[in-house]
């Protein structure tokens, strides 16, 4: 416990800022490979981008709230909380991606299709699901991808945001 209270409050304030722009990077990362190198992206893949503005949000929340108490912690949580949705989404797509060619999900229709047709739930729970395009590999960096990459992402906030919730918390 210690450690933890070594880390300067100052260096926690510009890390929560940091984060923000981290997943502003992602985000903007997502939209340079949909639009520029044009691959399509799935219904898992749109999820995790989702998640990523909920962790940039919370980072941006604990950046704002710094100087006081439960905004802090509230920002905090919020970035746990969206750190695990995020990995268990990167996590099921990893899943997705290495099932056997026979086990892969039927492709569905389109997620503007869906988002027009299906009611709020149903939508929800179908994108959850993922289908055979989640099953697809379109990029690799160092053997990795893109939802493997994602996971070590959500893991890496969700560790960092636990313990700036320990070292807040403790004060």
């Amino acid at each position: 416990m210690s450690l933890l209270k070594r880390i300067p409050d100052g260096a926690l304030s510009a890390g929560y800022f940091a984060g923000f722009l981290t997943c502003i990077a992602l985000l903007g990362a997502a939209y340079y490979f949909e639009y520029a190198l044009y691959l399509e992206p799935c219904p898992l893949c749109i999820v995790q981008r989702i998640a990523t503005l909920m962790v940039g949000i919370g980072c941006l929340w604990a950046f704002l709230g710094r100087n006081t108490q439960w905004p802090l912690r509230l920002g905090l949580l919020f970035t746990s909380a969206s750190s695990v949705f995020g990995a268990w989404v990167a996590n099921h797509h990893v899943t997705i991606q290495n099932l056997p060619a026979d086990e892969v999900p039927v492709c569905g229709p389109g997620l503007e299709y869906m988002i027009e047709t299906l009611p709020p739930s149903e939508l929800i729970t179908t994108i959850l699901k993922g289908d055979g395009s989640c099953a697809d590999v379109s990029w690799l960096f160092l053997g990795l991808t893109m939802p493997q990459w994602m996971l070590v992402v959500f893991l890496g906030f969700l560790v960092v945001s636990v313990v700036a919730v320990v070292r807040v918390w403790s004060r």
